[in-house]
């Protein structure tokens, strides 16, 4: 198994699993989680964290970078958005989560520098997502879909012709992880 440099992380909105309060213990759960999993890839050479800044999973995987740089100041957070103004027309809450973790990354930018105009700008952006990462790391179990799964039947085909590693956390994992 080959390091891996470059680790995207996305995985349940928080509506999907209704986590509505950012105090909800579920969303602990969670980034105990996505900490111990991190942890593992920094141990054998982890340097970058990509997100897409959606609300729920990718969010709170940013917020764990930023706790995790006090350990691991190398380690560094991109958020790469599949289209230019991602996220303007939410509500003042979201817009303040996006903007919290734009602040925590070293990186920002979108695959397309364009406002969002066709579902073909999301293709791009996970084209582009797996052309730039060794591997992802999914909270996101098959019993229980969500938006996640077209990421993911891209990523299965994508390793099918790459070496590209998918890890994912299951609801199973979540709730051993509490025991």
């Amino acid at each position: 198994m080959e390091n891996i440099k470059t680790l995207y992380v996305t995985g349940y909105k928080s509506f999907e699993i209704g986590a509505f309060q950012d105090n909800d213990p579920k969303i602990t759960v969670i980034k105990n989680v996505l900490k111990k999993e991190i942890i593992g890839y920094l141990d054998t050479g982890l340097e970058w964290i990509l997100v897409s800044g959606n609300l729920g999973t990718e969010i709170w995987a940013a917020e764990v970078v930023a706790e995790l740089k006090n350990d691991y100041p190398e380690l560094k957070l991109g958020i790469i958005y599949p289209f230019k103004d991602f996220g303007s027309n939410w509500n003042e809450k979201n817009r303040a989560n996006i903007e919290k973790i734009e602040l925590l990354a070293d990186f920002v930018d979108s695959v397309s520098h364009q406002p969002y105009k066709s579902p073909a700008q999301l293709k791009m952006h996970t084209r582009f997502i797996l052309e730039h990462s060794g591997a992802s790391l999914l909270v996101y179990d098959k019993e229980y879909p969500g938006k996640t799964e077209y990421f993911l039947k891209d990523a299965e085909l994508f390793s099918e012709k790459f070496p590209y590693e998918i890890r994912l956390i299951s609801m199973d994992d979540l709730q051993n992880s509490m025991e």
